[in-house]
């Protein structure tokens, strides 16, 4: 569960601890899951359409977010080239 509003978000009960930027990342994700974001989609929308520093800060955050969602079950998908997905499971 995402609340945008407050700014939290709730895995099987528990409250995750996010960083904003984790936050902002994957309620990016979440606004239409199973789509494939570019790399440059999600820099622009969540970092800055003028973002000048390293890309591999994005491969970062996606795999902080990974440890913290768990992600045995393959929340976020990379698609080698081309960006991620957000695939929540059933």
């Amino acid at each position: 569960v995402i609340d945008r509003a407050a700014r939290r978000m709730w895995l099987a009960g528990a409250e995750l601890d996010l960083t904003p930027k984790e936050f902002d990342l994957l309620g990016f994700l979440a606004e239409e899951p199973s789509r494939v974001r570019t790399r440059e989609e999600i820099i622009s929308r969540v970092w800055d359409e003028h973002w000048w520093g390293p890309t591999k800060t994005l491969d970062v955050h996606v795999a902080s977010l990974r440890r913290k969602l768990d992600d045995n079950h393959g929340w976020i998908t990379t698609l080698r080239g081309v960006g991620y997905r957000l695939d929540p499971p059933e």
